[in-house]
């Protein structure tokens, strides 16, 4: 795989969701952390993504907001 985004994370997919055109896919990066990312449900059919499968989270984003308490 070669890509641009600089943020590319392996993970295990934990869970797979899928609504009527949209699902909601969890990916662990590290115990505990979870990365939640919505897809439709043609691209989790064409990734084949199953739970317990190895898959990346991929971040490409124009902005990142920093905040602090």
């Amino acid at each position: 795989m070669k890509i641009s985004a600089r943020n590319v994370i392996k993970g295990k997919v934990v869970s797979v969701e899928k609504g009527a055109t949209t699902a909601h896919v969890k990916i662990e990066i590290a115990a505990g952390q979870i990365v939640t990312a919505a897809i439709t449900n043609e691209a989790v059919d064409t990734l084949k993504l199953t739970v317990g499968g190895d898959a990346y989270a991929v971040v490409k984003a124009s902005d990142v907001m920093v905040a602090v308490d």
